[in-house]
C-alpha cells in the first residue's frame, strides 16, 4: 500500500492526506460537544497577548513555546522565530528562517514544525523539510543547521550532549548538540499507514524511550543508538484502516522506574523500564501527550474524554466528557488544576480530584492545537493564528 500519514486530532474527523480514501459514508462525521455552562469559580488574567507571525493556520503542527530564565522562545510555521519578556511580552529579538527566493522577492516556508526546546544556550527547533536548527539565545543567530533522515515532527530531546529526533519515515537520530552531526540513527520500522505526528522520546538512565508507529515502545543506549528492548503495546485490530491504526505518539512518562506509554488504539501501559515488561495495561486510546502526577495519570483520550487514572493498576477515579469531540489539547497541570483548550479557543480549567469545571475562558476563535506551557508563574498558550497569550491564577 502507498504510505499514506493521515490528520488527527482526538477522533479521527480531519482531512486525509495523498488521496486516500477512508471515510466513504456520513456516519463517519462526528459532532462536536456544545459548550458547557460553567459557573466560573475564579477568572483567569490575561496578563499579555502579542503576535508571533502567521502561527499553523490549518495545518497540523505542533508548534509550541519554550521557556527559560524569563524568556519565552515561538516560532510560526513559516520560519518566525521570537524571543519575548516572559512578564510583559515585549520582544526581545527576532529572526526569519525563510528562504530568499529571489522572484519577487519572495520567502520560502521553512515549515517549522513540532516544537521548541531549549536548553543552555540554545534553543532547537525541526521543520517538515527535515532540517533540524540551532540558535543562540542571545540573538537568535544560527550555530547550526543539519539536515536529518525525515521531517522533524517532534520536539527536539536535548540530553547527554545530543539533540534526539524522531522523524516521520521512523528514524530516532542522535545529532551533538555541539554541532549537529549526526551520531547515529536508529529504524524504529514503519507500517504502510499512520497518524501524522510522532513520539518526542523521554530520556533517563542513559537511555532514550519512544513510542512507534508499529504499535511498539523502544528503548535505546543513548550513547551507543543500541536498541535495548521493544515492547508492543498496541495491536492492529478492527474492520478498517482506521481501526488498525496503531501509533504510539505520545511522549512516554518515566516515574521511579516505571515508564508510562498511551498508543491510539491501542493500551494506556505500564512497562519496567530496565526490562520492557508489561506490569498493566488498560484498554485506552489518544495521540495527546499526558501527566503524571502524585499517583494519577491524567489524559485526554481519542473521544476527548479527560480522564483520571491511578498509577496503581489504572482504575479509573473520573472521567468529564462534556468536552466530546472539541479537539482537545494535550493538558497541563497549573496551579493545581488540569488546563486544556479546545478547536475553538477557549480553556478549560479542571479540578483534579473530581473532575468538575473550575473556569472556562474564550480567549482566540482560531482556537488551539498544541498543550498551554506553564512558564513560571504564568500559563502560555500559542493559537493557530499566531497569537501567544500569557495568563496568571
Amino acid at each position: 500500500m502507498q504510505l499514506c500519514k493521515i490528520l488527527l486530532v482526538g477522533l479521527v474527523s480531519a482531512a486525509l492526506l495523498s488521496g486516500c480514501s477512508l471515510f466513504n459514508s456520513e456516519e463517519d462525521v462526528v459532532t462536536m460537544s456544545p459548550l458547557p455552562k460553567v459557573e466560573n469559580q475564579f477568572t483567569p488574567n490575561k496578563m499579555w497577548s502579542t503576535s508571533v507571525g502567521d502561527g499553523i493556520g490549518e495545518f497540523y503542527s505542533h508548534l509550541r513555546p519554550a521557556f527559560q530564565n524569563s524568556t519565552l522562545f515561538a516560532a510560526d510555521r513559516h520560519g518566525i522565530v521570537k524571543a519575548l519578556d516572559a512578564t510583559s511580552g515585549n520582544e526581545k529579538w527576532k529572526v526569519d528562517l525563510s528562504e530568499h527566493t529571489g522572484f519577487f522577492s519572495s520567502r520560502l516556508s521553512a515549515l517549522l514544525s513540532g516544537g521548541l526546546a531549549v536548553s543552555g544556550d540554545r534553543i532547537y527547533i525541526g521543520s517538515e523539510k527535515a532540517v533540524v536548527y540551532a540558535l543562540n539565545t542571545a540573538d537568535g543567530s544560527v550555530a547550526w543547521q543539519a539536515r536529518v533522515a525525515g521531517e522533524a515532527m517532534s520536539r527536539p530531546v536535548i540530553s547527554d550532549g545530543m539533540v534526539l529526533i524522531h522523524t516521520s519515515n521512523g528514524q530516532l537520530q542522535a545529532l551533538n548538540e555541539s554541532d549537529g552531526a549526526v551520531k547515529w540513527t536508529v529504524n524504529l520500522d514503519m507500517p504502510s499507514l499512520s497518524l501524522r505526528g510522532e513520539s518526542a522520546p523521554a530520556v533517563a538512565f542513559g537511555a532514550a524511550i519512544v513510542g512507534g508507529d508499529n504499535g511498539r515502545v523502544s528503548a535505546v543506549l543513548m550513547q551507543q543508538g543500541q536498541l535495548i528492548w521493544q515492547q508492543r503495546i498496541s495491536q492492529p485490530s478492527g474492520a478498517t484502516e482506521i481501526d488498525r491504526l496503531n501509533d504510539v505518539d505520545t511522549t512516554p512518562v518515566i516515574v521511579e522506574g516505571i515508564v508510562y506509554a498511551l498508543g491510539y488504539n491501542g493500551n494506556l501501559t505500564a512497562l519496567d523500564l530496565r526490562s520492557g515488561q508489561i506490569m498493566w495495561k488498560r484498554e485506552l486510546g489518544s495521540v495527546n501527550d499526558f501527566i503524571v502526577d502524585a499517583g494519577r495519570i491524567y489524559l485526554v483520550d481519542q473521544n476527548d474524554r479527560l480522564v483520571a487514572l491511578s498509577t496503581e493498576g489504572g482504575v479509573t477515579v473520573w472521567t468529564q466528557g462534556d468536552l466530546l469531540h472539541r479537539k482537545l489539547t494535550p493538558p497541563v497541570m497549573f496551579n493545581g488544576y488540569l488546563v486544556t483548550g479546545d478547536a475553538k479557543g477557549y480553556l478549560h480549567w479542571i479540578n483534579t480530584t473530581d473532575g468538575r469545571f473550575i473556569a472556562q475562558q474564550s480567549v482566540d476563535s482560531s482556537g488551539f492545537l498544541s498543550a498551554p506551557l506553564v512558564a513560571g508563574d504564568k500559563l502560555v498558550i500559542q493559537v493557530r493564528g499566531g497569537k501567544v497569550h500569557a495568563f496568571t491564577r
